[in-house]
């Protein structure tokens, strides 16, 4: 298993490293740049010129380039070049916020869901069952920000419970203000609910037609004991490499969450970072959500391994 970590971890760095080149490459064939975002419609060839001068994007772009993953990997981020602030303290804060929501919808949505899936696969074919599937289905077709419009028209327009935005002062914490989480939660578990739910409800279905589980239930054992001896630790194996390929998704899928209720989280940073061409900025947040998902790949396959015996990594 160390072997296939080592492995593992050297595909991901090379992963990263290419990730990086590629955001590189595309912000450089876009038009337009941060010395022309900081300017706006205004701006001259004179004042563009010493802007850019200022912040080095004069320079070669294969320069620019190898000071800037030279920098990395020496733990040094460097400096927004739109804000000017150290990349490090405006990432650190906006990952601390989006981790906090990506935490509470992963929570409530997680144990829902796996609930949820056992309940309609052993009562394959009830009402349970299709009432428990069409909420599945209606989570996977509805956008993130179609059901976080409409959450928003229900519970702000209409009965004025929550607040439309999730807006979070300088100097404080989403939990400060716990009811601000309550609709960019339930948006993400909306998805996050319908994949898992699906799939332990599949694999239940699979493993109570199992002939160790026919036997069990032939020996006269009762349902509850043949449910948590026999099938949820053969039904689970797929579903926990879901759920923690969906942890890695969350922290990717919150750019449309956070961007429908102006929570200020990384996904929201990241289409600031793309809208300023602020490359340094962005070329880290895009770092993040890949090794965010890389790892959480890695972790859903160990995890695989130490639930089933039969499964050798190499």
């Amino acid at each position: 298993m160390t072997r296939f970590v080592v492995r593992r971890i050297g595909l991901i760095c090379v992963t990263l490293l290419v990730v990086s080149l590629a955001i590189f490459l595309i912000t450089e064939v876009l038009p337009g740049d941060v010395a022309t975002m900081m300017l706006g419609k205004d701006a001259t060839e004179a004042s563009l010129a010493r802007i850019r001068e200022d912040l080095g994007l004069n320079r070669p772009a294969h320069v620019r380039y190898l000071e800037w993953i030279g920098g990395v990997l020496q733990g040094d981020l460097g400096n927004s070049l739109y804000m000017g602030e150290p990349i490090a303290d405006i990432v650190g804060r906006r990952l601390s916020h989006s981790a906090i929501l990506a935490v509470f919808a992963f929570l409530v949505g997680t144990p829902a869901a796996v609930i949820a899936g056992i309940l309609a696969g052993v009562r394959r074919d009830t009402k349970l069952d299709r009432l428990t599937s069409m909420v599945g289905l209606v989570g996977i077709s509805v956008p993130e920000f179609v059901t976080g419009i409409v959450l928003i028209l229900i519970f702000s327009s209409a009965f004025h419970i929550l607040p439309s935005s999730s807006i979070i002062l300088p100097g404080t914490s989403p939990l400060t203000r716990p009811q601000i989480l309550i609709m960019p939660t339930l948006t993400i578990t909306a998805v996050l609910f319908a994949y898992t739910m699906r799939m332990t409800r599949a694999n239940v279905i699979e493993v109570m037609q199992t002939d160790y589980v026919r036997t069990a239930i032939l020996k006269g054992l009762p349902m509850r004991r043949v449910i948590l001896r026999h099938v949820l630790p053969n039904a689970m194996l797929p579903t926990i490499t879901v759920i923690t390929v969906n942890f890695g998704w969350m922290l990717g899928g919150l750019i449309i969450v956070e961007n429908v209720f102006a929570y200020p989280g990384i996904g929201q940073l990241m289409l600031w970072s793309i809208n300023t061409r602020d490359l340094p900025l962005l070329e880290i947040v895009t770092l993040i959500m890949a090794a965010t998902y890389a790892i959480s790949n890695l972790v859903a396959d160990l995890s695989y391994a130490v639930l089933d015996p039969r499964v050798r990594l190499v």
